[in-house]
């Protein structure tokens, strides 16, 4: 698969992706891709984030690939098995928070928990930092087995984001395009 065969729906976490975040970089730059945008970046609330992956998964005309960073990752997560079966062809899931174990989170982003541990209905990569502040290596590492999903060691990458210095992350779109190649 290419990415002008899906429509790839990039799923931010807390706050949004600013303009130089690697997740705002690809949705200006891959023809097919968009923001999922949420009502309220700033307290997030698992039905309504939820609910608007459902609906652009719902509203898309191509198979679709989810492109989810952070909180957006366990929002993806979490709405997963009642999407409809077979559209989301595949995810690239970034960064995952332990949403569970991590101090001094908000209390809008514990309410996602606990985290799903069930299978994803469809392949996915989950990309993991061993310096992440939000998540130890071998948490994610354990989600994405718990998700049958292949796990990506990121190295010490922070939470890949801006601060991490991760704006353009061309690794990461070099993991995309072979994760669309496998589809």
């Amino acid at each position: 698969m290419q990415t002008a065969d899906c429509d790839i729906l990039v799923v931010p976490g807390l706050a949004g992706s600013e303009e130089e975040h690697w997740q705002a970089r690809w949705a200006s730059r891959l023809p097919t891709a968009r923001i999922v945008e949420q009502a309220d970046w700033h307290r997030p609330e698992p039905e309504a984030w939820c609910g608007r992956i459902r609906e652009a998964v719902d509203a898309a005309t191509r198979p679709v690939i989810l492109i989810a960073h952070s909180l957006g990752v366990i929002a993806s997560v979490v709405v997963a098995p009642s999407l409809p079966a077979g559209i989301v062809r595949g995810a690239l899931l970034v960064a995952p928070p332990d949403i569970e174990r991590t101090p001094n989170l908000p209390e809008s982003v514990r309410a996602f928990a606990p985290i799903p541990r069930e299978p994803l209905p469809f392949p996915a990569l989950v990309v993991a930092s061993r310096t992440d502040p939000y998540c130890t290596f071998e948490r994610a590492e354990d989600f994405a087995y718990a998700w049958g999903a292949v796990i990506v060691d990121a190295g010490e990458s922070g939470h890949i984001n801006v601060a991490s210095g991760h704006g353009p992350w061309p690794e990461g779109l070099m993991r995309l395009a072979g994760f669309l190649k496998n589809l």
